[in-house]
């Protein structure tokens, strides 16, 4: 199994990178997505978190709004609901990519905006930095999630700069385009050629890459 980390900041266009990889078949964990699922179904999480940030739990559901909004504007808070819930996801992306691997699953995608700092990124055979201009980034957010433009500035603010990602990934994508079309074709050239320098086969007819 071929693993692929995705990484970069919210706005950056993670996304785009990662539909392009799912395109030469590869198989695609949201980290995101995971967390969100942990928030609903896992009680050992929530437990963790209703006793660290209090009363953001009604009838056994979080509250993300007032959890955001809570971590948001507080670095250390921040920091320490990445300590209690990384734990988990990562729990929860080793058990799948075991699945996987017993399914003959070749390439696996993690996609984390903090695969790094969660120790996940040690797994991947390669990590893969997306970095954007700010501008762009703010933009993208505010109509994304339909926020002002001084909430979309302080997500960002909360997050790793650009220079954190060109010293941690072995390669980096520039997302400079105004569409995510135009995007998704320059990350479509990259992965595959990353993939056939990696030994990889692309069989079009199979849709499938395979080790040489």
């Amino acid at each position: 199994m071929y693993i692929i980390g995705i990484t970069g900041g919210t706005g950056s266009g993670k996304s785009s990178a990662v539909q392009a990889l799912k395109a030469l078949s590869a198989h695609a964990l949201d980290c995101d997505m995971i967390y969100h699922d942990l928030l609903l179904h896992c009680d050992d999480m929530k437990a963790e978190l209703e006793n660290r940030f209090d009363d953001i739990l009604t009838d056994n559901i979080v509250d993300r709004r007032k959890l955001s909004e809570i971590v948001w504007n507080d670095p250390q808070a921040l920091q320490e609901l990445n300590v209690i819930t990384h734990k988990y996801v990562v729990s929860e992306i080793d058990n799948r990519i075991n699945t996987l691997k017993g399914q003959g699953v070749s390439i696996v995608v993690i996609d984390a905006i903090a695969l790094i700092e969660s120790g996940q990124g040690e797994k991947c055979d390669v990590i893969v930095g997306v970095v954007a201009p700010e501008e762009k980034r703010v933009s993208r957010i505010m109509n994304r999630d339909k926020l002002p433009k001084e909430q979309a500035q302080m997500r960002i603010n909360a997050q790793q700069p650009e220079s954190f990602y060109k010293n941690n990934c072995d390669y980096m994508l520039e997302n400079t385009y105004d569409t995510q079309a135009e995007f998704k074709e320059k990350c479509n050239i990259f992965f595959k050629e990353l993939l056939r320098k990696t030994n990889l086969k692309y069989c079009k007819e199979e849709i499938l890459y395979e080790y040489e």
